[in-house]
């Protein structure tokens, strides 16, 4: 039984800076680019979002009669922790070896008080396994964040983190991967309908 996953960015912030667990609102004024996602996920799938508004309402906008489960605080964006709402020229300025570490060879270095990516990793990746199992054989729209669209392409694709991170995830955009029982596979990436 094959279970198909449909990983949904929320849409845009705007924020010019480094935005984690921080509760921005999305704009989400792009009313056609709604009617797009809308149409091209599955009419039958269960939908599913981190916990932060910015996902809540981007799912709450193209769930239509979809149903609905509870909110996932652990499909959060990364936590940025100190560097939260900060520009990477403010952290460069301070600390350039961590913030250059961090982006350019992921892994175990985590910004003072926040998440390394390894961490952030192990937290999504239970929290998809959870509800693969949970849905086995169900088509799932999970609305959320960047940096958890790249964990879930990083792991399907096995790749590097390096070169997960080469990837581009845009607001409103879909990726899918799929789990049978041949393990992850990885379908389309950064697909805007």
């Amino acid at each position: 039984m094959t279970t198909d996953l449909f990983l949904v960015r929320h849409g845009p912030t705007h924020a010019k800076c480094m935005v984690g667990w921080s509760d921005l609102p999305a704009d989400l004024s792009d009313i056609a680019a709604l009617s797009r996602l809308d149409a091209y996920l599955p009419q039958d799938a269960l939908v599913v979002s981190s916990d932060l508004s910015r996902a809540i309402d981007t799912a709450d906008a193209i769930q239509g009669r979809r149903e609905r489960l509870p909110h996932n605080p652990d499909l959060r964006e990364i936590h940025f922790g100190d560097w939260e709402l900060r520009t990477w020229a403010e952290i460069d300025a301070e600390d350039p070896e961590r913030i250059s570490a961090y982006w350019e060879r992921p892994g175990d270095v985590a910004p003072p008080r926040g998440e390394s990516w390894n961490q952030v990793c192990a937290r999504v990746n239970t929290a998809i396994d959870c509800l693969e199992q949970a849905h086995s054989g169900r088509c799932l729209i999970v609305v959320g964040h960047f940096g958890q669209i790249l964990t879930q392409v990083q792991r399907s694709d096995q790749l590097s983190a390096e070169e997960a991170f080469g990837h581009r995830i845009d607001n409103l955009s879909v990726s899918e991967i799929s789990r049978g029982p041949g393990g992850w596979s990885l379908g389309k990436i950064n697909h805007c309908p």
